[in-house]
């Protein structure tokens, strides 16, 4: 179980990462999640059927991503279209365009080799899907990391933390935007491909709920993994899609039917929203109940130096 778990982690991670982008770099809600994700697969399944590798198909799914998150962006910024809004409106228009290239709901792969069958054939299918999580996800973490470190990483840092004053230091801030989205929904959908070439079909309805299974993976991992190092907060990033795919399994192994997966999800999201609310809470009682004991002490010492000096200083 945990061998299999930390597979479909890794898989999922690149998900995990991309809502990062956006949730935390950008500071956006970007619920285009959930139609580039489905969109990733469509395009790999649909490229594999025609005859094109698993890694074409893959890099092709990563491309419709991009194009999914510059039309978001274009939304957002050039049109001023609220981003919740524009991204409920590239989603929605991504079904049909699924639907479109899929030709219907649900399209398998037959015979085409997927990525894991580039690994040795001696290893099991869990080794191999772990093998091929490690390889994309460190590929995924090495360009981010090495991007971050570059004044277009930067300015888009900057961008998120604060757009008028990177506007007032000559950053282009709905490039910027436009970029995020880009590349946020490129690796959503890159994600998508990998599950589809894992799972061995796309499928129409395999995006609802991925906005929920990225944000909970997000908040898990900034619980285990906490820092303001950018190489920390990615791999924070990959500990939480492990981690929330760990808890998944956990609870389908109690005997929770497949069909309430989505309440699962929806749960783990609301415990791990909640868990930081109430160590911050804690953590302020046992701070203020730290300072009053300091303070009593502190009167303590105060009156018994003062009572000797009276008594010394007293006539009576």
């Amino acid at each position: 179980m945990l061998i299999s778990s930390l597979g479909q982690g890794l898989l999922w991670a690149p998900l995990a990462i991309g809502v990062f982008i956006t949730f935390r770099i950008l500071d956006i809600p970007d619920l285009t999640t959930e139609g580039s994700f489905p969109f990733g697969a469509a395009v790999a399944v649909s490229l594999m059927l025609k005859g094109q590798s698993a890694i074409t198909a893959a890099l092709a799914g990563f491309v419709a991503g991009c194009l999914a998150g510059l039309i978001t962006g274009i939304l957002d910024t050039k049109l001023h279209i609220p981003s919740l809004l524009a991204g409920i409106l590239t989603m929605t228009g991504l079904y049909s365009i699924n639907m479109h290239i899929m030709g219907k709901s649900n399209v398998p792969l037959l015979n085409e080799k997927v990525l894991t069958e580039y690994l040795p054939a001696s290893w099991n299918l869990d080794i191999q899907t772990i093998v091929l999580g490690l390889l994309v996800t460190s590929i995924v973490v090495a360009i981010l990391y090495l991007m971050f470190k570059t004044r277009l990483g930067l300015s888009l840092m900057a961008t998120g933390n604060n757009k008028d004053m990177s506007a007032a230091n000559g950053i282009n801030t709905d490039g910027m935007i436009i970029f995020g989205y880009m590349i946020s929904n490129g690796f959503i959908a890159l994600s998508g491909a990998l599950i589809a070439q894992s799972n061995g079909y796309a499928d129409i309805g395999m995006g609802i709920g991925t906005i929920v299974i990225g944000l909970a993976s997000v908040l898990v991992g900034e619980i285990f993994l906490r820092g303001h190092n950018i190489l920390t907060r990615l791999i924070a990033m990959v500990v939480g899609a492990v981690v929330y795919r760990l808890l998944l399994t956990v609870a389908m192994g109690l005997g929770f039917p497949p069909d309430d997966l989505k309440i699962l999800s929806a749960v783990i999201l609301v415990i791990v929203i909640c868990v930081p609310i109430i160590q911050n809470r804690i953590r302020t009682k046992r701070q203020l109940k730290k300072y009053l004991e300091q303070m009593e002490d502190q009167d303590d010492e105060r009156i018994t130096s003062e009572t000797p000096t009276k008594g010394i200083l007293s006539r009576d």
